[in-house]
Parts: C-alpha cells; structure tokens; sequence
C-alpha cells in the first residue's frame, strides 16, 4: 500500500524533463501510510505504518515509465493502544514475527492527468500477495528548501478486503474494507 503512492507520485509528474528515470529514496520521517476500518459501526477505527523504507524511479519526462518499490514492517504497526496492536500481531490476524514485512512493488503506471496516476502493483500482506491499485497524484517536485537537493511528495489512495489477505476476523460486524491514505516524500539518491 506504501509502495503504491510513491508510483503514483512518479507516474503524475508533468514538468521538467530527464533523459531516464532517477533514482528517490523514501524519507522515513515524512512518510505514512494511514488505515482506517468501520469498527461495529459504533466507530471509524485508524492506525499508521510510518518509518519505513522504499525507492521510486522517478522517470519526470514520462512518467508511466516509473517505478516504485516499498517495504515496511508489520511489527512497525501503531494504532495509538497496545492492547490492540498485540492483538493485530495475535493468531487472529497476523501472527507477526519480527521480520515479517509488507512489500508493494509496482507493475504498471497509467497517467490519468496532469498530476494524476493509476498505479499497479503488488502488494504482499500477511503472506499474501494480491494486485492493488492506487489512486495517486503527484502533489510538487522541486528543490527541498532545507536538503537543498531535488525532492517529490505524493498522496494515493485505494481501499483494501481484509479478507483477501486472511485478515478477515470478526468481519463483517468489524469492516472487511479497509480504506487506505498514503503521503510520501522522497529525496534525490546521491
């Protein structure tokens, strides 16, 4: 789900042209991936994955020759109550270990606008790997006022079955869809 913003960052940018794609690498402390899921309809429940690590290669002149591929723990899952995210790391619903990831690569960019993308992938959740597809737009490319190098930020969106993933307890009284929020930054590889 994280991987599919950064393609779709990539697949939306519509200014200055490069000869080929360049390589951008996530910045973990302005990344996050954002879920949120219908508890018992009392409630809209969220949590965030944060921190994690990914590359685009961002191809400026055309786009749907980009790529993104990223990757976070699932232990790195933060819902704001403990109890309840040892009982997501629980035999009800991921049986986490501590190296256990969640991978998005992306496998397709569709340009949909000047600043818009669909963009295709892969996305390996709980063992699964199923096609998701993110509804992604570029948000600005440009020097980073602080880095002082080249940098690019993205949102997308898309809207995940739990269960497709063996991640359906408790469904349907507790949401099987889960909508998903991602904004990223990525900086310029040196």
């Amino acid at each position: 789900m994280k991987s599919i913003l950064v393609a779709a960052a990539l697949a939306t940018a519509t200014t200055a042209a490069w000869a080929a794609p360049e390589k951008y690498v996530l910045d973990p402390s302005h990344s996050q991936v954002v879920f949120s899921y219908n508890h018992l309809g009392f409630s809209t429940t969220t949590g965030m994955f944060s921190g994690f690590e990914g590359e685009i290669m961002f191809d400026q002149e055309d786009p749907a020759a980009s790529s993104v591929t990223v990757s976070m723990p699932v232990m790195s899952m933060i819902t704001g109550w403990k109890p309840r995210e040892d009982h997501f790391m629980s035999e009800d619903f991921f049986a986490a270990t501590e190296d256990e990831m969640v991978t998005f690569t992306s496998t397709a960019i569709e340009v949909t606008g000047e600043n818009t993308a669909k963009i295709t992938g892969d996305l390996t959740l709980n063992g699964v790997t199923k096609p998701v597809v993110l509804d992604a737009k570029l948000n600005q490319v440009g020097e980073h006022p602080m880095a002082g190098k080249p940098w690019a930020g993205f949102d997308a969106t898309t809207t995940l079955v739990r269960s497709d993933f063996d991640l359906g307890k408790f469904a349907p009284f507790v949401g099987d869809e889960v909508a998903i929020q991602i904004s990223i930054e990525a900086q310029k590889a040196d």
